[in-house]
């Protein structure tokens, strides 16, 4: 069972069902099962024109919209391979990650006509250059196509590869590096169909109306729900970005039963003017994942809308349904992030592998058929990341107690997470170094009431230089995407350091956390 052959399905058995809203069109664009096939199969058969084929890389840079999804199963239908890139990085960094991956073509939206002119612009001018253009909207870019008249153009007749295997990759996800480039976490058809087989077993049921808030760009929006609500049949919803007054109105308008976001999203949402008289009734659940949700808030929800929360834990490289904390527990095991889910196999290990009991931590490594197939045209580090037993290391400190509960304490690398985002403090202070100022930095994460984490970054700079923090951050926003950027900058004279000459990361975490710890 491909990818490609999700729609065709859904056609066959449900044509006229309601597959996809997009609230991100005015008015909201709505499609059934058979008009997301057609557009499905059109754009598949433009793109074998144009030279796609099985293996190849199609990009896509554009805020959520209905075109993601079409894109992601045309490719699907070829064999293919969806490349969605995420808006928040700069475009020097997607230029990079289109670079290394060699994708034949790219998708953008009018948001990001800028950026993917400067994009093709620095590919033209080596050996990657693209060789189509699709734009969204707008006036687009010269030699571009309108999105809109591809589809037009091209069959709507069934397109299928007949040679493709469920081991063969259907798109590639960017999670962040530790040197800099985004790893491509290399999604097979086969890890698609087991994340949905997981979600099935505990979350969804047939008639379900999902909510989609996350970018997809994100396992947590492309595959969270979204695939299994094809499977199923059911409608999703989708929004251009999260925005809480339009949320609140579309959980009550549209009925929605299902609905997914973050914490900080949850916080949002209580603050919107139309919070007080919103009606959530038709929720079965809300899930929360990125960080664990405050009790308080869980409280609140329960109290004012009645809303039952589930909990849970993924990762791009093993998809978003590794963990769920069932509703009933949300509060007596706050902080948890629940049991593994059916098809997933946990150990907590030592730093020699072996394996923990309970109330001991150590690193989480995971095993099964919802496994990522490695990183895209890095086998170094999809060595480091999968081990000779096939196990996963996540770099996550947890522990599990006698129940079967799991929780993560801490994280083996200094990775941080600002905004459900993975944020890498050694890219960051590879951008502060390229700085002709700086001697020293260093960059942490500490908690944020808003973000989750932020980061800091602690520099030193050279004798007699003058640089301010202002002017560090600026020189930062140049490199790196928004979200990257530390909250603020510390002008320290000296770092603190271990007896080994080690930067004392710990220590700056306690002096500039919030609360008691400073």
């Amino acid at each position: 069972m491909h990818v490609g052959d999700y729609l065709g399905r859904r056609t066959l058995y449900t044509p006229d069902r309601l597959a996809i809203v997009d609230h991100g069109k005015t008015p909201a664009l709505r499609l059934t099962f058979r008009e997301l096939n057609d557009r499905a199969n059109r754009l598949a058969n433009w793109l074998r024109a144009e030279g796609v084929a099985r293996g190849d890389r199609v990009a896509i840079l554009a805020r959520d919209g209905v075109e993601h999804l079409i894109a992601f199963y045309a490719c699907g239908k070829l064999g293919a391979i969806h490349t969605p890139l995420n808006w928040r990085l700069h475009w020097r960094e997607n230029a990079a990650i289109l670079e290394h991956v060699s994708a034949r073509g790219l998708i953008f939206g009018d948001d990001y006509q800028a950026q993917a002119g400067e994009i093709v612009a620095a590919l033209r001018a080596g050996p990657a250059a693209l060789s189509f253009l699709l734009h969204l909207d707008g006036p687009g870019l010269p030699g571009s196509l309108w999105f809109d008249t591809a589809l037009a153009q091209a069959s709507d007749a069934p397109v299928t590869c007949e040679t493709l295997d469920l081991e063969d990759i259907a798109c590639l996800l960017f999670t962040g590096g530790t040197t800099g480039l985004p790893k491509g976490a290399m999604i097979s058809h086969r890890q698609i169909n087991w994340n949905s087989l997981n979600t099935v077993i505990h979350d969804l049921t047939h008639g379900d109306v999902y909510l989609n808030v996350f970018p997809l760009f994100h396992a947590g929006g492309l595959f969270t729900y979204l695939a299994t609500q094809v499977t199923f049949g059911n409608t999703t919803h989708l929004v251009r970005q999260f925005d809480a007054t339009q949320v609140l109105d579309l959980l009550e308008r549209e009925a929605i039963t299902v609905f997914a976001a973050v914490p900080t999203m949850y916080q949002m949402l209580t603050q919107a003017p139309n919070w007080e008289k919103a009606d959530l009734s038709r929720l079965r659940f809300c899930t929360s994942g990125g960080a664990p949700l405050p009790v308080p808030l869980i409280e609140r929800y329960v109290a004012e809308k009645g809303v039952k929360f589930k909990q849970g834990f993924g990762m791009t490289e093993f998809g978003p349904g590794l963990f769920a904390l069932a509703p009933e527990d949300a509060v007596r095991k706050a902080g948890s992030i629940g049991r593994p889910n059916f098809f997933v196999d946990v150990r907590v290990v030592d730093d020699l592998g072996e394996a923990l009991g309970p109330d001991q931590p150590g690193e989480l490594v995971l095993r099964g058929p919802s496994g990522c197939s490695g990183y895209y045209n890095d086998p170094e580090a999809s060595r480091a990341a999968i081990d000779a037993g096939g196990w996963f290391h996540t770099g996550d400190i947890v522990r599990y107690d006698d129940e079967g509960y799991f929780f993560v304490l801490d994280r083996k690398k200094d990775m941080f997470i600002s905004g459900g985002e993975n944020v890498y403090p050694a890219e960051i202070e590879a951008a502060l170094y390229r700085h002709p100022e700086v001697l020293q930095c260093a960059v942490v994460g500490v908690p944020d009431p808003q973000w989750g984490e932020v980061g800091v970054a602690a520099v030193v700079l050279r004798p007699g230089a003058q640089a301010s923090p202002d002017e560090l951050l600026a020189h930062l926003r140049g490199q790196l995407a928004r979200y990257k950027v530390p909250k603020r900058v510390e002008l320290l004279d000296a770092l603190p350091l271990s007896g080994m000459g080690k930067i004392l990361k710990r220590e700056l975490r306690r002096t500039y956390s919030p609360g008691p710890s400073r």
